[in-house]
């Protein structure tokens, strides 16, 4: 039995009731721990906290710097580079760096020794998912671990990390190197994002076809392509996403976004870069 990821937000919201919040008030970024697939009677939340969302918060900075690599700048000035890797570099040191084990595109075996806190998306100690959750000034950075192709064409458990960054009373994840449709225990523990930071070669990756349908299970408001390799293989998802998003594109790689500018609808923002 599939649960959707409506019936996931019914769930939640009837939650927040039992316990006297408001979805419209209580912090925006939060995941189911386990979702049964019969009726969730004993489903638990996993909360960030449970804050206030405020809708008057200073922006984040998001800057596309080429192929899976962000650099996200907190309101309070911490910094997050995803994908960190040898060959796309910011140049500024970040507070953060998240890596993934695909391809040495999407890691380092030698990040900058500066760097306070180097996140890998894989079970470096063995089989296993492995579990981050860290509190750094302003940000809180969680992880939930998904499968890739192996380079024999099996399957290695584990070995990517979509992860959620909770800044600025905004929900922004980046599904790194997402090779498959999402769970339903999956979706909830990744809970309802506000920005998506989308690989969209088709092929690498997830199928134009599966990526479409964990959009539009995710219904992030605001979603960012990735890693489309030459323009090309961005111009192939955007004919197939017309459909279904509005597509707009930006004229440079920085924006700064915040609860109060997100769009109303769910939107595809194109960022020039690699």
């Amino acid at each position: 039995m599939r649960v959707s990821s409506g019936f996931v937000a019914i769930v939640v919201t009837v939650l927040f009731a039992s316990v006297g919040l408001s979805p419209a008030i209580a912090q925006q970024c939060v995941g189911m721990a386990s979702l049964p697939e019969a009726l969730p009677s004993r489903a638990r939340i996993q909360p960030a906290g449970f804050k206030l969302a405020q809708k008057n918060q200073d922006p984040i900075r998001l800057t596309f710097v080429g192929h899976a690599t962000f650099l996200i700048e907190s309101p309070k000035g911490i910094r997050i580079v995803t994908d960190y890797n040898d060959y796309v570099r910011t140049p500024v040191i970040p507070d953060i760096a998240t890596m993934n084990i695909a391809h040495d595109s999407h890691y380092s075996m030698a990040p900058d020794p500066r760097i306070k806190h180097v996140l890998p998306g894989w079970n470096a100690r063995g089989p296993g998912p492995v579990l981050h959750d860290l509190q750094i000034g302003d940000v809180h950075v969680r992880n939930i671990s998904t499968n890739i192709r192996d380079f024999g064409g099996g399957t290695r458990e584990f070995g990517n990390s979509i992860f959620v960054f909770e800044i600025g009373g905004l929900c922004v994840a980046h599904l790194g190197h997402l090779h498959h449709t999402l769970t339903v225990q999956q979706l909830g523990q990744i809970g309802q994002m506000d920005v998506l930071l989308v690989p969209v070669d088709g092929g690498y990756t997830l199928d134009l076809d599966g990526m479409v349908e964990v959009l539009k299970e995710l219904k992030a408001r605001l979603m960012i392509p990735m890693h489309m390799f030459s323009s090309y293989g961005l111009e192939r998802f955007l004919r197939r996403v017309r459909q279904d998003f509005e597509v707009v594109e930006h004229p440079v790689p920085t924006i700064s976004v915040s609860r109060a500018t997100l769009p109303e609808k769910q939107r595809i923002l194109v960022l020039p870069g690699r």
